[in-house]
């Protein structure tokens, strides 16, 4: 979104700005449904969070989504506590840009929404997503369980085939353990900035490779 702001290495939590305590001011409710972002989910609806470079478009894409109850953006995968969007694209907080999803199991399921996040970034580009450089842009799925890990491990693997055939070189795509708790929502204007702005900034692209669903993870 800024291209004047590249960082290409991550801070160490040594080094990473100390942040705040007190969350950021946000929206309270989606501005497209009108749910609300942080609480009362349906039950047996899950979460998901994904990174796929900037926020703005990235979010779009998976309210669009048949089956998801409401999305909202923040920064997860850092250091600092609650960090302000200065302070993500300062590449001094750790964070990357995410979208934390909410849907219903029983209309889409999780290896769909990883299907998502492939086909609509190039997972190969490193700390970067076409002109957006910096840490905050790398390509990341932060697995709040093991069945969310393994579903993105085999769907990662998949796609690798794929992508090889088409030309493209290795995934760069972090899979991580993420706790919910750490996931900071970002100021009330980013939330779903490209309804507001419709002819807003989106940088979302994807390699034209589909990615394949349909792999669950092997019965222990």
């Amino acid at each position: 979104m800024f291209l004047t702001r590249k960082t290409n290495t991550l801070p160490s939590a040594d080094t990473a700005l100390p942040g705040r305590q007190e969350p950021l001011p946000t929206a309270e409710t989606h501005f497209v449904s009108g749910r609300a972002l942080k609480d009362g989910y349906p039950d047996g609806y899950q979460a998901a969070i994904f990174a796929l470079g900037c926020y703005w478009g990235a979010e779009r894409r998976f309210w669009q989504t048949e089956g998801v109850w409401v999305t909202a953006v923040g920064n997860a995968g850092g250091f600092t506590p609650n960090p302000t969007y200065e302070e993500v694209c300062s590449g001094k907080t750790g964070h990357a840009e995410s979208v934390l999803v909410i849907f219903n199991p029983d209309v889409v399921s999780y290896g769909e929404l990883v299907k998502v996040f492939f086909e609509n970034h190039d997972p190969t580009q490193g700390m970067r997503q076409g002109g957006d450089i910096g840490t905050q842009y790398r390509s990341v799925i932060f697995a709040l369980n093991d069945e969310q890990a393994e579903i993105a491990k085999a769907a990662k693997a998949e796609y690798q085939t794929q992508l090889e055939t088409a030309g493209y070189g290795a995934i760069t795509t972090e899979i991580t353990p993420f706790n919910l708790d750490d996931f900071y929502f970002a100021e009330e204007y980013h939330q779903q900035y490209l309804a507001k702005n419709p002819g807003g900034y989106c940088g979302l692209g994807g390699t034209g490779v589909s990615c394949p669903i349909g792999v669950m993870p092997a019965e222990s």
